[in-house]
């Protein structure tokens, strides 16, 4: 057994309890509070091993929950930046970047880098896994907001165009389908 590893791992895993700490501008589904990060987390694995037949992509769902698992553990450092905010997205991208740095060095040499180049993979989403992970991670502040009358969305002065263009783009990237399906609901939401 290997005592530096295993210590390094745990460092870690203490390290990213954090992420339970770190609020979302999402509201639960029935409204009674904001989310956490780490609940984000595990919900959107759920809706990637749920809805993976809808992908118009080859994928590994596999792959996908890892990197759903881990894409937003950088918010331990940046805190949450919601898609609708106004906040400087070069600045955030810079702070993501060394929180990533941070927080996957503390694992094994060969861990952090698979960490990190999963992390990596996600945020530029070009590959068949992080282009669905990415319109999944799109999905479910929609569904929340939208089981929420709402939700958040008056608060961010959020439009239809701007859900579409922020939000209804990634979907279509990785998962037509469910974009599909949920615009009726949007746009009923929306008065249209």
């Amino acid at each position: 057994m290997n005592q530096d590893r295993l210590a390094r791992q745990f460092d870690f895993l203490i390290e990213v309890d954090k992420l339970k700490s770190v609020q979302r501008a999402s509201s639960l589904c029935d409204r009674s509070r904001l989310e956490n990060s780490a609940e984000h987390s595990w919900h959107i694995a759920l809706y990637a091993l749920t809805l993976a037949e809808h992908t118009n992509r080859p994928i590994r769902i596999d792959r996908v929950i890892k990197m759903l698992l881990i894409h937003d553990i950088v918010e331990i450092d940046a805190g949450d930046n919601p898609i609708h905010g106004d906040h400087d997205t070069a600045q955030i991208e810079a702070i993501e970047r060394a929180a990533a740095d941070r927080l996957f060095g503390l694992l094994p040499i060969d861990q952090a880098q698979a960490f990190r180049s999963l992390w990596d993979e996600f945020e530029a989403a070009e590959t068949d896994d992080a282009i669905f992970a990415k319109s999944i991670d799109r999905v479910q502040p929609v569904v929340h907001n939208l089981e929420a009358d709402g939700g958040t969305w008056p608060e961010f002065n959020v439009t239809r165009d701007q859900l579409e263009s922020r939000v209804g783009l990634k979907v279509q990237r990785g998962a037509p389908a469910i974009w599909q399906f949920l615009t009726s609901r949007i746009a009923a939401y929306f008065g249209g």
